[in-house]
């Protein structure tokens, strides 16, 4: 198991908002079925690395099919072979160090 943070950003869209995009970015993610969670600056996505690699093709394509002539994306992916990741144990993790 894997979690991967993704930012996919249209460019040249005429507008600043972004958040049209976004939805349908995040679509694919629920069409696909993977566990995510939507920030204020990017998703957090879980699942296999050959899921998220597919989840991170199919999210960069969608401002192209909307009309966008360029979108800039970023992710970064975390993966451990000794034990599963989840969101949640991640999170988890750091609060109860910061309630220590």
């Amino acid at each position: 198991m894997a979690i991967m943070e993704i930012v996919v950003i249209p460019l040249g869209t005429g507008s600043p908002s972004v958040s049209t995009y976004v939805a349908d970015c995040v679509k694919v993610l629920k069409d696909m079925g993977l566990k995510f969670q939507v920030t204020a600056m990017g998703t957090i996505v879980e699942g296999s690395l050959d899921e998220l690699l597919e989840a991170a093709r199919r999210m960069h394509r969608v401002p192209f099919e909307r009309g966008a002539p360029r979108v800039v994306t970023s992710m970064r992916i975390d993966e451990r072979v000794d034990k599963e990741l989840h969101i949640e144990e991640k999170v988890k993790s750091v609060v109860e160090k910061l309630n220590e």
